[in-house]
């Protein structure tokens, strides 16, 4: 009875759980492989669909050797009506390609499949079970502590983003997001919180190419202050990030972004002039690999901002299990603290990463 109930649901389901066929590009050899495939997805429906890309998919090269390929890159975005997406994928070692070999799911398991990532992970540990539609966060911002001399003391960050709505429909692209920036003065006898940034954000994404993507949103910044001394940063923006594939695994993104000061602003009733009305970022980097990332920010009108360097690497490769990466951050210019917007400084720091 259990199962008659299931795959009605199933069969509802399935429309928004369904797959675009990948079309990949005939290598000439495995050789040619392993320098990198590319592989269409290609939309023909009147929606925005999510190509679900496979993580491996096998194809017979022109000289007729059989291969697996293994996604190489950042999961696909929803393929806009009409449109394609793009992704690359390499020839997978043998041993891989042996362990994992591929499997073509139907429609039901892909429903069955697509259910299963939008339900309650539990994990049971010493405090108690935790749960979460884990499926649903996403990394945001670079997650680290990183450490420094005298006055730079530590700098600890969290962020994350989270999708409420997982469909093929409008509200896809709306994303909530939270980061939180603390300075600790290490360098004093009590190892005071000197200062903490407060950044809930609401923002609404949209794919224009498979590797460009655009958001316009709502950020709060605060210090957390009661009303002598508050900073209350409000803010309607803008943004686009275009990624470029270098090969063999490298690539390139630059991101600007454009804003505009709404309400009131606090204590920081001049903030614009330091922090000025927009930004672009640049990032370097190889999957697996190194990764340098700049964001550059300020008023050309008054001279004033302030540049922020992150570098990282993972230490998966070193073994032992590492899920972390080495990192560093140099900043220098106005407003690291919202509580000195108005003071330069220059830190660099060292610690470790979760997500970069």
């Amino acid at each position: 009875m259990r199962s008659i109930l299931i795959l009605p649901a199933l069969a509802m389901a399935a429309p928004a759980a369904a797959q675009i066929a990948p079309v990949p590009q005939q290598p000439a050899s495995a050789e040619a492989a392993g320098h990198g495939v590319t592989v269409f997805f290609p939309n023909e429906s009147d929606a925005p669909v999510d190509p679900r890309a496979p993580d491996t998919l096998e194809v017979t090269a022109a000289d007729g050797t059989r291969l697996t390929l293994v996604r190489d890159g950042p999961a696909l975005l929803p393929v806009a009506p009409g449109g394609f997406g793009r992704a690359r994928y390499r020839a997978a070692p043998v041993d891989v390609a042996r362990a994992a070999p591929p499997s073509v799911a139907t429609p039901v398991e892909e429903a069955a499949e697509a259910i299963a990532a939008s339900r309650e992970t539990e994990v049971l540990g010493s405090a108690g079970t935790a749960s979460a539609i884990a499926s649903r966060f996403a990394p945001y911002r670079p997650t680290y502590g990183a450490f420094g001399l005298d006055d730079a003391g530590a700098k600890l960050q969290f962020s994350f983003a989270f999708q409420p709505f997982d469909s093929n429909g409008a509200l896809n692209g709306l994303r909530f997001a939270y980061t939180q920036t603390m300075f600790w003065r290490l360098d004093l006898p009590s190892g005071p919180f000197r200062s903490t940034n407060y950044s809930p954000e609401i923002y609404y994404e949209m794919p224009l190419a498979q590797d460009a993507v655009a958001a316009v949103g709502y950020a709060h910044d605060s210090n957390g202050r009661e009303e002598v001394g508050s900073i209350d940063i409000n803010r309607i923006y803008a943004r686009l990030t275009r990624r470029f594939d270098l090969g063999d695994r490298w690539y390139a993104e630059v991101s600007p972004q454009l804003w505009l000061f709404v309400g009131k602003q606090g204590v920081a009733d001049d903030i614009e002039r330091y922090m000025g009305y927009g930004q672009i970022g640049g990032t370097i980097g190889r999957t697996d690999g190194l990764k340098l990332q700049a964001v550059v920010r300020g008023n050309p009108g008054t001279g004033r901002g302030a540049a922020e360097l992150f570098a990282s690497y993972p230490l998966a490769p070193i073994g032992y299990g590492f899920g972390i990466y080495a990192f560093g951050q140099l900043f220098t210019g106005y407003g690291e603290a919202i509580d000195d917007f108005d003071r330069r400084d220059t830190h660099a720091r060292f610690g470790i990463a979760l997500s970069r």
